[in-house]
């Protein structure tokens, strides 16, 4: 071959073909392996810079796999959790079931005692009243200020009230003896001297809401008086109605003043007959008069105090005040009574406001039972309407009637109303308002309550309740401990079961005493204690649900009662309490389902592993994140078993026993639902920070692929270029090789 002589241009054209098909050899390399570095020898640096992030890329995905298995891991301990709490929600619910079921004692340990007329409004009990003002509630007989007891069979009736006014007495410069004939002025042994000086003409008197006028002018005759429609008798024209004109002339004289008055109290009726008008006494009254003392006594049939109004220089020319002037004077009278009835009768018409219910006095027989409203009744001389009111007929009523009344407002005694009969019956457990051998007045009450009484007229007096001055309206007296009472007592209970001492004074319910149930439970509930009273007075205090196995007052559960009150009633002795079989079956019952669930609680704390690895059960999961073994994670497991939680099996006739062994089991539940929530919680944290460290490695793989790709990678564009362009070259080439070789030819053409 050396002997081989080739052209220039044959071997230029040959060595362009050949580096042409060097090139074409490399770019169809990078074609087929999609890489323009295949070795160290294509770049060294690139090669082996991209070999490394290939091998870290490798050693992390080799790292992920236990990511993986470490997620796993955390959401089986997590599922496992969320059973757990699925099964102590499941022993709460038959915690609250043993609390919902009854009671496991038939009988609780208790104390009692019994407070005569004590209600749950109000727990002092039946109670006598009494006032440092009301003459110490004496009823007095006899005269006026008398020592003499009175009796509840005293009769309260009689003639109607006689009223004396001031003894008279002439207030003029010369002195007369009055009568009822005495002239008023104008004659000799008149009243005055001068008409100027006493009555004139205008002058008005008002008694009890009547008026008489004086008037000064000649009397006027029967015939003019009648035509105008009113009456004359004397000097005095009256109206029909109660009031009268008295005219003042030198005739008229104290009596014409006496009839005025009478007209007006009611005891004299004026008539019109024939022309003729008289002013008549009526039937069983007995009109004004003057006494051999100079007294002026007046009647009224209406049962009132009287009251007269009038110019003070008119009431004093009569006698009647000591008072002088041109201005208005008043004077009362109080009713009195004959010598064989009390010192004070009740008024007719007198009323008495006990507690909001009305005692009516009426000066009248008491109507038979047929003739009263329906729905009233008769008991006695005691017409009741069934609500608390009621109207006492004073002829022929007793002081027992009053009392019966005031009992009947007051509750003591109900009304009742058989065949249109009406009685009064004694409410269980009350004793009834009463008169005592000193005639000391004791009223009870059914409410238990302060008790106020106002009246009118002198109803008040004649009771004893505002002395016997006969002009009191009101009565109040603050309750007092009476038989059974315990107002002012102390009541005491040393801690029981880990509760609050008690000690409570009972009183009106101010100022921190207590006086109703509700006020003593309040007291009794830091205590575990409770306490209920019966309608016959009758005070339990009992263990609550709570304690319901405990005995009040022993060394292990405390309760001890004390205070005054025990000195002041006799307390029962405290007692364990009695079980009952059947509540006590129910509640073993839930005891077996409690221990149950805790069976399965252990049961799936150990299920809950993966992969051999259990965070329920106490192991450990460690987890690497990067090929230097630097970056960790280590996730201590729990052991949550039922001992692990703080939870042990239920003993029946201990646990579940009462509703205080039920609340310690819900308390221990509560405990461990709390710590199965934090746990939760720390694995939920645990297992976001892995997932994190999850994507980040996963991320990072890419990052490094990548970058490995970007240092090895051919431009598949490129190389095709390159591969289609060295293709032409490679055409082109062989054609010149050709041309070049056709000179030869030429010359091989001419040989031949």
């Amino acid at each position: 071959m050396s002997g081989i002589v080739l052209s220039a241009s044959v071997r230029q054209n040959l060595l362009s073909l050949q580096s042409t098909a060097d090139l074409l050899a490399t770019t169809q390399g990078r074609l087929s392996t999609g890489k323009k570095v295949n070795s160290a020898l294509d770049n060294p640096t690139n090669f082996f810079t991209a070999q490394g992030l290939d091998n870290r890329a490798s050693d992390i995905s080799n790292l992920l796999d236990g990511i993986n298995n470490g997620v796993q891991i955390l959401q089986a301990a997590n599922t496992g959790i969320t059973s757990l709490q699925k099964l102590i929600d499941s022993a709460k619910s038959i915690a609250n079931q043993a609390l919902q079921t009854t009671v496991g004692y038939s009988t609780k340990s208790n104390v009692q005692t019994t407070v005569p007329g004590a209600t749950a409004a109000d727990l002092r009990g039946t109670t006598s009243y009494a006032s440092a003002t009301a003459s110490s509630n004496v009823l007095y007989s006899g005269a006026a200020g008398g020592v003499t007891p009175a009796t509840s069979a005293k009769t309260l009736g009689g003639t109607s009230g006689l009223f004396t006014l001031n003894n008279v007495s002439d207030n003029s410069a010369t002195s007369v003896a009055i009568t009822t004939a005495t002239k008023i002025y104008g004659a000799s042994a008149a009243l005055t001297t001068s008409g100027a000086t006493k009555f004139a003409d205008g002058d008005v008197f008002t008694i009890n809401g009547k008026t008489v006028t004086v008037k000064a002018a000649t009397t006027p005759t029967t015939a003019s008086v009648a035509a105008g429609g009113a009456g004359l008798t004397g000097n005095v024209v009256t109206d029909g109605a109660g009031n009268s004109t008295v005219y003042l002339n030198a005739n008229t004289t104290v009596g014409d003043f006496l009839t005025a008055f009478d007209f007006a109290s009611g005891v004299k009726l004026a008539s019109l007959s024939g022309g003729v008008a008289t002013v008549s006494t009526a039937a069983g009254q007995t009109p004004s008069t003057i006494s051999v003392g100079g007294a002026i006594q007046l009647q009224s049939t209406t049962g009132q105090d009287l009251t007269l109004t009038g110019k003070a220089d008119d009431l004093a020319a009569l006698g009647l005040t000591n008072s002088t002037g041109g201005g208005n004077a008043t004077v009362q009278a109080f009713r009195t009574t004959s010598t064989n009835s009390l010192s004070a009768l009740i008024q007719a018409g007198s009323t008495l406001n006990v507690d909001g219910h009305i005692i009516t006095f009426k000066d009248a027989a008491t109507p038979a039972s047929a003739a009263v409203p329906t729905g009233s009744g008769v008991s006695g001389n005691v017409v009741t309407d069934g609500s608390g009111n009621s109207t006492v007929y004073l002829q022929g009523a007793t002081l027992s009637d009053v009392l019966n009344a005031i009992d009947l407002a007051t509750g003591v005694q109900t009304a009742t109303i058989t065949n249109g009969a009406a009685g009064l019956a004694t409410a269980t457990g009350q004793v009834n308002s009463s008169v005592n051998v000193s005639g000391q007045l004791k009223i009870s009450t059914g409410i238990n309550a302060d008790l106020s009484i106002t009246g009118t007229g002198n109803a008040l007096s004649v009771l004893g309740l505002a002395g016997n001055t006969g002009n009191a309206t009101a009565f109040t007296a603050a309750r007092t401990s009476g038989v059974g009472g315990i107002s002012g007592k102390t009541l005491t209970f040393t801690a029981f079961n880990g509760g609050t001492p008690v000690n409570v004074t009972f009183g009106d319910g101010t100022n921190g005493t207590v006086k109703t149930l509700n006020q003593l439970n309040a007291a009794l509930q830091a205590d575990n204690l409770i306490a209920t009273v019966d309608a016959n007075g009758v005070l339990t205090i009992t263990t609550s649900n709570d304690y319901a196995s405990s005995t009040l007052g022993s060394v292990a559960a405390g309760g001890a009662i004390g205070g005054t009150l025990t000195s002041a009633l006799t307390f029962t002795t405290p007692q364990p309490p009695v079980q009952d079989p059947v509540a006590q079956a129910a509640r073993a019952g839930l005891v077996a389902q409690y221990n149950n669930i805790l069976q399965q609680i252990n049961t799936t704390s150990q299920d809950a592993s993966f992969n051999g690895v259990n965070l329920l059960n106490g192991d450990t999961l460690k987890l690497v994140f990067n090929e230097t073994g630097k970056s960790t994670l280590s996730i201590n497991g729990v052991t949550f078993n039922s001992a692990g939680l703080g939870l042990s099996n239920l003993v029946t006739g201990v646990d579940f026993i009462d509703n205080g062994a039920t609340n310690k089991v819900l308390s221990v539940l509560n405990a461990a639902s709390s710590t199965l929530r934090s746990e939760g919680s720390s694995l939920g944290s645990n297992l976001s920070i892995v997932e994190i460290r999850q994507d980040f490695s996963k991320n990072l793989i890419n990052v490094l692929q990548t970058g490995s790709s970007n240092l090895t990678l051919a431009d598949t564009n490129e190389e095709a270029a390159n591969s289609q362009a060295l293709s032409t070259r490679q055409s082109i080439a062989v054609s010149a090789l050709s041309l070049a070789n056709q000179s030869q030819q030429s010359v091989l053409q001419l040989l031949r």
